[in-house]
C-alpha cells in the first residue's frame, strides 16, 4: 500500500482539526463553555454557566483585582483564556464590574510596553470577546461594539510567534472568516508537539481527537 506523502499527511490532520472545530462550534459558546485545561496552575474559584450573582461565596466586588492578579503572576496563555473564560461567568451579573474589568484591561494594554505587551493585548481582546459571546441580547455589554479580535492578533503579531495565541484565535474565529480560522488552527497544530497541555486541551475540546496521532498520519 502506498504510504501517503508528509504534506498531503500535513493536509488530512488539518482538515480532521478543521472539522472537530466545526462541530465543537455547535456545542455552545467556545469561548464560555468549554474549560481550558491549566494543570495544577492557580486560577480564579471554580463557577459553573449557571451562576448567578450571590449563589456562591465569591465576591464579585474583587472580580477585577482578583483577575489582574493572576493574569499578571501567571504568563501561560491558557491560564489566562482560563481565568477570563471564568471572569466573564462571573462579570455578566453584574454590568458594572463587568465594564470596570474590561476598562482596566483595555488600560493596561495600553499602557504596556510595545516590545513586551503581547499579553496585555491578548488579554484585552479575549475578554471582549468572550464578553460577545456570552452576554445575551439587550444585557449591557461594554464589548458589544468592540473587535477585541484584531487585539489578539495584534498580540500575536507582537509575540511574533505563540501557538496557545493560535488556538484562542482558532476559537475566537471559529464562525469565520474561514481563511483566518484556518490559519490559526494550522500554527496552532504545530505547537503541540512541544506543548504537552496545548495538545491536551485541542484534544479534550475538538472530540477527543488525538492531535500527536493526527500529526504523524
Amino acid at each position: 500500500m502506498m504510504t501517503p506523502r508528509p504534506h498531503v499527511r500535513s493536509l488530512t490532520a488539518t482538515v480532521a482539526v478543521l472539522l472537530a472545530l466545526s462541530t465543537f462550534a455547535l456545542a455552545g459558546p467556545p469561548l464560555v463553555c468549554h474549560a481550558i485545561e491549566i494543570g495544577p496552575s492557580h486560577t480564579l474559584p471554580w463557577v459553573d454557566l449557571n451562576y448567578r450573582k450571590g449563589n456562591s461565596g465569591y465576591n464579585l466586588n474583587n472580580l477585577s483585582t482578583d483577575t489582574l492578579a493572576i493574569l499578571d503572576s501567571n504568563p501561560s496563555v491558557l491560564v489566562h483564556m482560563e481565568t477570563l473564560r471564568r471572569a466573564t461567568i462571573y462579570a455578566r451579573q453584574d454590568p458594572q464590574i463587568a465594564k470596570e474589568l474590561l476598562v482596566r484591561l483595555h488600560a493596561r494594554a495600553i499602557n504596556s510596553d510595545p516590545k513586551t505587551g503581547a499579553l496585555a493585548w491578548f488579554d484585552a481582546g479575549y475578554l471582549a470577546e468572550t464578553y460577545k459571546q456570552w452576554f445575551g441580547n439587550g444585557e449591557p455589554n461594554p464589548a458589544g461594539t468592540l473587535d477585541g479580535y484584531a487585539w489578539v492578533v495584534k498580540a500575536i503579531q507582537l509575540r511574533g510567534s505563540d501557538p496557545e495565541m493560535e488556538f484562542a484565535a482558532a476559537l475566537i474565529t471559529l464562525t469565520g472568516p474561514d481563511r483566518d480560522h484556518a490559519a490559526h488552527v494550522q500554527r496552532a497544530m504545530a505547537g503541540a508537539p512541544s506543548d504537552p497541555l496545548l495538545a491536551q486541551n485541542l484534544s479534550s475540546n475538538f472530540r477527543n481527537q488525538s492531535i500527536s496521532a493526527l500529526l504523524i498520519r
